[in-house]
């Protein structure tokens, strides 16, 4: 038997379960407790992120479908306005803003690189990992691990064009080390088509510039699905190549909670990363950043 008929998915959308539920104010209440809490403690979260949270959890008057995610949409933005949660706990990297940085002054120059002054910490290291994400919003989940290990993350928003991954290997063919792509992506149709479209597409450009690159796929597996019960949804039937999808559920990377989906990051990135350089590295680094200091202090007498 396999997989996909083995295992019965915890399907959000269900036919017989379609019609609109208006929320008790009693209820409304209990759903914000829980949206103030989850965001609290796992953030920065997407609004989708809580959507699944809640309907992992029972919470009452949520329907598990597209009318339950629009309901917890207008609600997370009427407790963001009412001062209830606070704007810095929702992830929302789909919109940004390009402006040259411009300073003061050189001392105010260097207090800020002093302030965000970061060493290399894969500079010694035999490899070059990044991570791609086919989601905006799943970018600001993931981006305090990416960070924290000064790896590149990357937003490929479902198929990837020739352009963007040229221009990844040719970045690789510079730096000259072995690669590791790990990639984050919908269990679906779409979402794993995107992905052997990016992995086809990085491995051909790198082979002609004779590079080695490894392509892993860290979410959303099968196996996840599985140990973690994740919820699922009905997959699209509407294209022929929609229905060659195998299995009688689809899944998206936002059902996986934002705390796990760090923490599998982190278990990946941390395995590269000895303890004992890690900890001269930022005895260095922070040396380095109060001779910066140094330097502002003294331009500012200038």
């Amino acid at each position: 038997m396999t997989v996909a008929a083995s295992y019965t998915a915890s399907l959000l959308n269900h036919a017989n379960d379609n019609r609109r539920h208006r929320g008790t104010n009693e209820e409304m209440e209990t759903r914000a407790r829980f949206l103030i809490d989850y965001a609290a403690k796992h953030a920065p979260v997407t609004v989708r992120q809580l959507f699944y949270a809640a309907t992992v959890a029972g919470i009452p008057g949520i329907q598990k479908d597209d009318n339950g995610y629009n309901a917890i949409q207008q609600q997370v933005l009427k407790l963001r306005r009412t001062g209830r949660m606070p704007y810095r706990h929702i992830a929302d990297l789909t919109r940004f803003m390009r402006k040259p940085r411009t300073h003061s002054g050189v001392a105010e120059a260097l207090e800020e690189t002093a302030a965000l002054y970061r060493r290399a910490m894969w500079r010694d290291l035999p490899w070059h990992v990044e991570v791609w994400v086919e989601k905006d919003a799943l970018a600001g989940c993931l981006s305090p691990i990416t960070s924290r290990f000064d790896v590149p993350l990357m937003v490929c928003r479902g198929f990837t064009s020739e352009t963007f991954a040229h221009e990844a290997v040719e970045t690789w063919a510079e730096i000259g080390k072995t690669v590791q792509v790990y990639h984050f992506g919908d269990f679906d149709r779409s979402g794993q088509d995107a992905a052997y479209d990016l992995e086809r597409k990085l491995a051909g450009f790198a082979r002609e510039r004779g590079l080695r690159v490894a392509f892993e796929r860290l979410g959303v597996t099968i196996e996840q699905i599985q140990a973690m019960d994740l919820p699922t949804r009905e997959p699209k039937r509407k294209t022929a190549a929609d229905m060659r999808w195998p299995y009688p559920f689809a899944c998206e990377l936002d059902a996986i909670p934002p705390d796990e989906l760090r923490s599998i990051l982190w278990r990946q990135l941390d395995a590269y990363i000895c303890e004992h350089d890690l900890k001269v590295l930022q005895a260095a680094e922070e040396s380095e950043r109060d001779l910066l200091r140094a330097f502002a202090r003294h331009a500012q007498t200038i």
